[in-house]
């Protein structure tokens, strides 16, 4: 019987020396286990949009201790615009960001959230978006965990040879715009093309397009500050491009409890602080673009309501298609009220904050919040 304690005693004892041995070995291990993200941005690395998300990027590893170790992939060296959201819902990235117009149709419902209804400031339109996100809850986003969405900067169109300063300038031109954009140029009396904006440099110094709408951020983003001369502001029909950063579901649902809880903290903080980046980057851009002599145009009085009545049929259209689609014409009705209502709340949210654009009403401008 002594033997027997005697055999036993030590088998206990070897294989507490082996599990001693045994590098990180406890019953919850697994917690300990770093965790590697992919995160792709199609932006090129020297833009504030890729810059920032980097910044994200480390802010976690740190708040984690290292527990969370990020691959940044910028520039589209990971996935292109187009393939940034069905990579990330098939695991090709843990987080990806883009904008919906880059797979027109896909996302029908926050396509209204890009509608010509005259937000007027980028931060505006974006407070706005995610309003409609958590009201709406649009199924085309089921398939992954929104992050946070934002919009571009207020409207403009910027050209190479010829300005634009009345309706009938764009008769002829060929803009690059892709989806509801495209409508919109079309709309207007220019030829949309759906140039990815990677492409759109070469295109606009080659002659192949004649300039692209945007808003005064891409003239310092994508360097198109030194292939146009022009760039017209439109902020009256302000038409942002809605964009989104989206997680794999499972990417984000396998994050332990506490690592997901630093994660939800920093999300939301960086989702305020992206807001305001992308408000910012016009004045950088439109200093750029002054830098290289394009000349900004603002619209005269008299165009403005001639261009807002011809983009009228584009708001009619998208209703009739989503009717179209199934839904009802109440509903999209509510959609285009509320981002209305929104609107007006956050423009004068904007003004009581003196949150600054580079256009935009009086209200808004830097002479008006100093």
């Amino acid at each position: 019987m002594k033997k027997k304690h005697f055999l036993i005693f030590l088998s206990l004892a070897v294989v507490i020396n082996m599990v001693l041995l045994i590098p990180n070995f406890s019953p919850s291990a697994h917690s300990a286990d770093v965790i590697r993200l992919k995160v792709a941005m199609y932006f090129p690395p020297p833009a504030l949009q890729a810059k920032v998300l980097d910044e994200f990027c480390r802010e976690l590893e740190k708040r984690t201790d290292g527990r969370v170790k990020v691959d940044y992939y910028a520039g589209g060296s990971l996935l292109n615009a187009p393939k940034m959201f069905e990579g990330v819902v098939s695991g090709i990235a843990d987080i990806g960001y883009s904008h919906v117009y880059y797979t027109a149709g896909r996302m029908p419902v926050t396509e209204a959230t890009g509608l010509p209804l005259g937000y007027p400031s980028g931060w505006v339109a974006s407070q706005v978006m995610n309003d409609f996100y958590h009201e709406f809850k649009p199924k085309e986003f089921d398939q992954v965990k929104v992050l946070w969405l934002n919009a571009s900067p207020c409207s403009a169109i910027a050209t190479a040879k010829k300005p634009i300063r009345k309706l009938g300038d764009l008769k002829g031109l060929t803009i690059r715009a892709p989806g509801l954009p495209g409508e919109i140029i079309k709309a207007l009396g220019g030829t949309p093309a759906p140039t990815p904006m990677i492409e759109v440099y070469d295109a606009i110094s080659k002659g192949v397009i004649d300039g692209e709408t945007s808003n005064f951020e891409t003239l310092f983003a994508f360097k198109f500050a030194e292939v146009v001369k022009y760039t017209t502001s439109i902020w009256q029909i302000n038409h942002p491009f809605p964009f989104y950063l989206v997680m794999n579901k499972n990417s984000y649902n396998k994050l332990p409890p506490d690592i997901k809880a630093i994660f939800d903290k920093l999300v939301g903080e960086y989702k305020e602080r992206y807001i305001l980046m992308w408000n910012a980057v016009d004045f950088v851009g439109k200093a750029f673009g002054l830098s290289k002599g394009v000349e900004i145009i603002d619209l005269p009085p008299s165009e403005l309501q001639v261009w807002q009545t011809a983009v009228m049929p584009v708001i009619d259209d998208y209703a009739k298609r989503m009717v179209d689609k199934g839904f009802s014409e109440t509903e999209v009705k509510g959609w285009i009220k509320f981002l209305q209502e929104r609107s007006d709340f956050w423009t004068r949210k904007q003004i009581s904050l003196r949150i600054p654009s580079a256009v935009g009403p009086p209200e808004v401008r830097p002479e008006a919040v100093k």
